[in-house]
């Protein structure tokens, strides 16, 4: 029997939790083929309530803790969308014209690049697909579109008053 990996938040600071929907996905169902990336590569709508009224700032990631890397891999890192925003449409991801406000962009994912790519994981199990949203305490990150994930992720951490997470799986 192989053991998983763990999520990515499992072994961060313990922050508290909000209220995130999608008509899209479902915790622990199945990724549809449209959101995969050899499929229609959409990112899914998500929702978001309940988050803490200091909020100033979010960012939404979707995360692979299962790629065979060592270190998972980012599929999408939406970053510095508005404090009043509480929903991203279907297909938000496909370009940072698409996010709203005019500090938003996307950082650089795994494939690399510069919008939201679907799951694509190798034969075998499912992978799990890890779609955060991140209340932070700043309206902006300080970091570039070519920002090393894994640095963004530090900065996003260091700056999250809570967090929403839906995990849905993808095999090829």
């Amino acid at each position: 029997m192989s053991v998983r990996p763990p999520l990515p938040y499992e072994f961060l600071p313990q922050v508290p939790s909000f209220e995130l929907t999608s008509r899209d996905i479902t915790e622990g169902a199945g990724l549809a083929e449209e959101f995969a990336h050899g499929g229609g590569n959409l990112s899914p709508q998500l929702a978001w309530s309940g988050f803490p009224a200091q909020t100033r700032g979010f960012a939404v990631t979707c995360f692979d803790p299962d790629a065979p890397t060592g270190s998972g891999w980012w599929h999408w890192l939406a970053l510095n969308l508005p404090g009043d925003t509480t929903e991203l449409p279907r297909g938000a991801g496909s370009s940072d014209q698409a996010l709203p406000g005019a500090a938003s962009f996307h950082g650089r994912n795994d494939f690399p690049g510069h919008k939201y790519d679907g799951a694509a994981p190798p034969p075998g199990p499912a992978h799990r697909y890890a779609f955060a949203v991140h209340a932070l305490d700043l309206a902006e990150l300080g970091v570039t579109r070519d920002t090393p994930a894994a640095q963004i992720g530090f900065h996003i951490t260091f700056h999250t008053l809570a967090r929403a997470v839906i995990t849905a799986e993808y095999s090829a």
